[in-house]
């Protein structure tokens, strides 16, 4: 059996059972639909939802694997952060498998935040069709204006007009902007710039795709790749009106909201990068005991054993700071995990990146093209080393807790 977080901290009895369903469910439907969805993602109507797909939704529902990353047994499994752990990995050992169990970004943050900060009538009309994967969301923060990497930064504004907010900006990497089924934009931007408190000026609000004033100006690729049909968009908001009621929390409440969308959201890609990274090992390893290079197969020589152990080190590492932190999560509260979410997000991405790149490196030149899915899983990687903040933001929080710890202050 491949190692797996399931073994290593207690789990409920209702995770394990879950897992290998989850696991039986990958088996006998996601990895065989590989091939075609590939196929479609590659073609003329890519931008269009993967009929593949919208199947394997249909049977993932209906055999009870559906939303399983909410704790809330209303809607979905009732699993804390440390019980989905492991079935948040095996999801991310295939790009496509987090969307069959209604479990992706970024309408798993969207629905959290519906679902912990959303009024009644909010909750009513978007979250229970996004529940549902009736519809899919998207999530405008990042602006090309400035370093969105400090949220205070933002310069979009969101401004009262009688029963209405005017919201207005450029947004760019707006995540699941060119999915067709995308209804809803939760948008992040000031309604009280002169705020003292800098921790206050921000709102959140919800903005209908269909709004008069939204318009999608270029999908952004992402060295390459254009994610079809979810991608990642720039898009300018013009004097676009919503009525007052979409405002989230209330005014002043963008920032409290987007670290309580972003703790939970940054631990589910750390734990889906694991997965990537265990299946790239394995990748790694029938290559090199199948190709003989210099008279004995590549596994016999040093390098590549050495290369090989390095990437077990690194997957294990990155799997316990995971957990750890989910554990965290569980026992105490995002807030009180934050040191422990910093250092997954700053340990998994860069341990997937260093795994992919060794597999890459084992495989030749059919590592660089796309027959062993390696060049898209190392983009991924690459990328989450600055999605959800990048690697010098937390670690300089970690630094920083380090210092309080000490006794000492951080600035100083």
């Amino acid at each position: 059996m491949r190692p797996s977080a399931i073994d290593i901290f207690p789990l409920s009895d209702r995770a394990r059972m879950l897992h290998e369903r989850l696991l039986r469910f990958m088996d006998d439907h996601v990895y065989p639909a590989e091939e075609e969805v590939l196929r479609h993602a590659a073609g003329e109507q890519r931008w269009q939802p993967s009929p593949v797909v919208e199947e394997l939704k249909r049977r993932a529902r209906s055999g009870r694997l559906w939303n399983l990353f909410l704790p809330d047994e209303t809607h979905g499994a009732g699993l804390g952060n440390l019980d989905y752990a492991p079935l948040c990995e095996e999801m991310g050992r295939v790009a496509f498998a987090p969307e069959v169990f209604n479990c992706s970004a970024p309408d798993t943050g969207n629905m959290e935040i519906l679902a912990r900060y959303g009024s009644e009538a909010q909750r009513r009309e978007w979250l229970e069709p996004l529940l549902a994967g009736e519809i899919r969301s998207a999530f405008a923060m990042t602006e090309p204006g400035v370093a969105s990497s400090d949220a205070t930064n933002i310069q979009s504004t969101i401004l009262r007009d009688g029963d209405e907010y005017v919201v207005s900006g450029r947004k760019w990497w707006t995540s699941g902007i060119g999915d067709p089924r995308c209804r809803l934009i939760v948008f992040m931007g000031k309604n009280d710039p002169d705020n003292p408190d800098r921790y206050r000026q921000q709102s959140m609000i919800l903005v209908p795709r269909d709004t008069p004033g939204v318009h999608v100006e270029r999908m952004l690729p992402l060295f390459g790749y254009d994610g079809a049909p979810h991608g990642h968009g720039e898009v300018l908001f013009e004097s676009v009106r919503v009525p007052a009621e979409n405002i989230l929390l209330g005014p002043g409440r963008g920032f409290e909201i987007a670290q309580g969308r972003l703790g939970p959201g940054r631990i589910h890609h750390c734990m889906r990068l694991v997965g990537l990274a265990e299946r790239a090992l394995e990748s790694m390893c029938r290559r090199v005991q199948g190709r003989v290079a210099y008279g004995r197969p590549i596994a016999d020589h040093g390098v590549t054993r050495d290369r090989i152990a390095e990437a077990r080190v690194a997957i294990d590492q990155a799997r316990l700071l995971c957990l750890q932190a989910a554990h965290r999560m569980d026992a105490h509260g995002n807030k009180a995990a934050r040191r422990e979410i910093a250092m997954a997000k700053v340990a998994a991405p860069r341990a997937a990146e260093q795994v992919i790149d060794r597999a890459i490196q084992a495989w030749g030149a059919a590592g660089v093209s796309e027959d062993p899915g390696l060049a898209y899983a190392w983009v991924t990687a690459r990328f989450l080393r600055i999605g959800d903040g990048p690697d010098e933001v937390h670690r300089d929080q970690i630094a920083r807790l380090e210092l309080r710890a000490a006794g000492r202050s951080g600035e100083a």
